[in-house]
């Protein structure tokens, strides 16, 4: 077994899948095309359609470096072995070569003495026993034998351990072979094989056999296209097991933040310390924060959405500072340990670095004011309070809603005092004044257009929110489609219209983005309505934010190729009632959003 670090990792990963003509897909963005789901959770994600049957413009042998963003851990992060930013390293065969092959390749790389040396004795794998009328998985379980694996380090196990399919439960899925570590420390019984929790085995990397499909929730299984082959090793966790680590934070990728933060605040990195959760916080969270600034479709600081989750990483990691005595403001140095750490692999993030540095800066200093006042009026709250005591929900989301500060840190603050924040109370508190903002904005707003009085003034807004439509479609195109909306206010006199930019727009943009529009108009076609349910209305194409702010049904407008785009709002009925389109102005409404204001004449 060698001594690895994540770089040697990379690059023997790339060795070994070109050596197999295997071509290697750039890592796609942490901003998924797929609206199901905030982030890029994993490395097949980008390839859904190719493994459903649409061919692939680099073939069907395929590999890639994937980085990835999963937040349903970010609670567990500050152990040894927590991340919600990681890397997935990933090959694929699209319809080309199934089980012996990916077996055989998955073997050859973690045993052979010119990768990565593993003594056969270290490793185990689980296969699929078979169910819901699928069989048993004797075909890999053969293999693995043939390949020189000990009989009895092959487990079968049930649908639960073994098959793999999406978090929304359509699409593509199937049985899998997921293959572990043996980390050396005691059986904990005699029935002791890699479905424990005790420690001893570590999964390393997983086979996906993707041959069937589930159309819609609760469809039966129906066979593919094309048998598929869908692989994933997790590159932190491997790194970790195979030196021996105790914690994934003693990788090389965290070393230079780690001896930063260990300089600045006079403590040494130790897992097993108290302290040891707020060196990974800050590690984990400041890394993501700056893959999620330097993404070709970046996101900033915000309190929805993608923006949240990006604020609230930041906000924890300001936390874990001040736990450690550090001065916030030095997480920008933290910043950089990773911009020059990766600048090779990712030099998006060595261009952007002045971008990335400033709004991470930015986000600081307005926690910093924001969390000052509210420290006083927690620390208030808790002088009268006992360990075991509980602040209550509604005095939580008064801190929240008055001083800005988060429920979460709330919670974190409380659990040292060892109280404990009655949650359930915050959210109902939270959830009635949304509903109260929402009464509040209805009678002015619907869809961002402003209630008109007059019949003349509504056929107006009508057609500038015909307007504002194509105008999102030209932003997608020109701009790219991270360029989403993010906010519209319509008068009878002009629109204005909020997206996601990291840039002022260029001269040649605003002239390509105003002449879709105009082309859209010229063409005259229809502007047709049709009420269908949200996951067809994402299988069609429309645009839209799919999470649960849609009932059962929706409303999808469509304008010929032009725009297709779910809303509630009033609309013109062809395109060439709209006039002639022409921007005003374009401008910046907030940090990472752009604004332009149009009109028709």
């Amino acid at each position: 077994m060698k001594d690895l670090t994540s770089k040697k990792l990379m690059k023997m990963w790339c060795d070994f899948w070109t050596e197999k003509n295997h071509k290697q897909i750039k890592g796609a963005s942490l901003i998924p095309q797929d609206h199901t789901v905030l982030f890029t959770t994993a490395g097949m994600q980008p390839l859904v359609p190719y493994l459903t049957g649409k061919p692939h413009p680099q073939g069907t042998k395929l590999f890639s470096i994937q980085p990835c963003l999963r937040t349903n851990d970010i609670e567990e992060v500050g152990d040894n072995r927590h991340h919600t930013f990681f890397f997935m390293l990933g090959n694929w065969s699209l319809g080309d070569y199934f089980k012996e092959d990916a077996i055989k390749w998955s073997w050859e790389f973690l045993t052979s003495e010119k990768w990565l040396n593993i003594p056969k004795e270290k490793l185990a794998v689980t296969v699929y026993e078979g169910g819901e009328g699928i069989p048993r998985d004797e075909t890999s379980a053969k293999i693995w034998e043939e390949c020189g694996l000990d009989k009895n380090k092959i487990f079968f196990f049930p649908k639960k351990d073994n098959w793999w399919e999406m978090g929304s439960g359509i699409g593509p899925c199937g049985p899998d072979t997921e293959i572990f570590y043996d980390t050396g420390k005691p059986s904990c019984s005699k029935n002791c094989n890699p479905s424990c929790d005790c420690g001893k085995w570590v999964e390393i990397w997983n086979n996906v056999f993707m041959e069937f499909n589930i159309e819609t929730a609760g469809a039966p299984l129906t066979k593919l296209p094309k048998q598929n082959v869908d692989t994933g090793m997790g590159m932190e966790r491997v790194v970790s097991v195979l030196n021996g680590y105790k914690s994934t934070y003693q990788n090389d990728c965290f070393e230079d933040a780690i001896n930063q933060l260990e300089k600045l605040s006079g403590k040494k990195f130790d897992f097993e310390n108290k302290d040891a959760k707020s060196f990974a916080v800050i590690c984990d969270h400041i890394r993501a924060s700056v893959f999620l600034l330097g993404d070709e479709k970046p996101t900033t600081p915000s309190n929805v959405g993608q923006g949240y989750i990006l604020r609230r990483l930041i906000r924890r990691a300001v936390n874990s500072a001040r736990n450690l005595g550090i001065d916030a403001k030095c997480l920008s140095n933290i910043a950089m340990c990773f911009i020059n750490f990766y600048k090779e692999e990712f030099n998006n993030l060595w261009v952007k670095q002045n971008f990335i540095i400033t709004e991470l800066e930015t986000e600081i200093s307005k926690f910093d004011k924001a969390i000052e006042g509210g420290l006083k009026e927690f620390n208030r709250v808790i002088k009268t309070l006992k360990q075991g005591d509980i602040i209550d929900g509604r005095v939580a989301f008064r801190l929240f809603d008055t001083f800005g500060f988060p429920f979460e840190l709330t919670e974190e603050l409380a659990k040292e005092k060892g109280i404990i924040v009655d949650k359930l109370g915050f959210e109902e508190a939270f959830s009635e004044h949304q509903q109260k903002s929402r009464d509040n904005s209805g009678a002015m707003f619907r869809g961002g257009v402003a209630e008109t009085q007059s019949d003349e003034d509504k056929i107006k807004v009508a057609r500038l929110h015909s307007a504002t439509h194509l105008l999102h479609a030209a932003l997608r195109k020109v701009v790219g489609d991270y360029a989403e909306q993010r906010g519209s206010n319509i008068t009878p006199e002009r629109l204005r219209f909020d997206f996601a930019c990291d840039h002022k727009l260029t001269p040649e943009e605003l002239s390509k983005v105003q002449d879709f529009v105009n082309e859209a108009i010229k063409a005259d076609v229809e502007i047709t309505c049709e009420e269908t349910d949200p996951q067809t209305a994402k299988n069609s194409g429309a645009i839209g934010i799919f999470d649960n702010k849609y009932g059962d049904k929706v409303t999808v407008y469509t304008m010929g190729n032009f725009s297709k785009e779910i809303c509630g709002g009033p609309h013109a009925k062809r395109t060439g009632e709209l006039g002639k389109f022409v921007i005003q102005k374009e401008e910046s409404s907030s940090s990472g959003v752009r604004r332009i204001k149009a009109t028709l004449e």
